[in-house]
């Protein structure tokens, strides 16, 4: 008999999630926004959706969330977009806004500098992150954020921490906008 040692195998905590419903593409802004008043150098939002989803719509939340003025471009053909924001006590908040969509497969994310974004000193928004998991690109620690067309302006958002990104979570409230 072995004592000590259980039978059963380890079981994992669920990630914990939340799941909000947008009517408006400026509700999805303002969730960003919520977000981005709380973000810190260093936490990483993966955003995930198909193209029209409002990825770009959320970013641009975060991004007046951390009082960056607009206009807040796709960075759809420069790959990445920096900003210079502040938090609440108007703080520094370097915001890198990433998008990965044109980067096909077996794109050369070390040229990008992808490493040198998530290396802490940034805030990072991230589109199209698939494009980097397989790579080994994706940090321990992020908020996953998929976005669901679920009709005409309507969107369903779906928030899940990965490591200790819990604090993100937080940011949202109970009576997200």
């Amino acid at each position: 008999m072995n004592r000590g040692v259980s039978a059963q195998p380890a079981v994992r905590a669920a990630a914990p999630t939340r799941t909000i419903h947008s009517r408006s593409p400026e509700q999805t802004s303002r969730i960003g926004e919520q977000i981005g008043q709380g973000l810190r150098a260093g936490d990483v939002l993966l955003l995930r959706g198909d193209l029209g989803a409002g990825k770009t719509q959320f970013a641009r939340g975060v991004a007046a969330g951390l009082m960056i003025p607009g206009p807040i471009p796709s960075p759809t053909f420069t790959l990445v977009n920096e900003y210079d924001g502040r938090d609440r006590s108007g703080a520094r908040v370097p915001l890198a806004h990433i998008d990965l969509y044109r980067l096909g497969d077996g794109g050369d994310l070390d040229s990008l500098g992808l490493d040198d974004y998530l290396g802490g000193a940034w805030a990072v928004v991230i589109e199209w992150p698939e494009r980097a998991a397989d790579d080994g690109f994706v940090p321990p620690t992020y908020l996953d954020v998929a976005l669901v067309d679920t009709g005409a302006s309507s969107r369903t958002l779906v928030f899940t921490v990965h490591g200790d990104a819990v604090r993100l979570l937080d940011l949202l409230g109970t009576d997200a906008p």
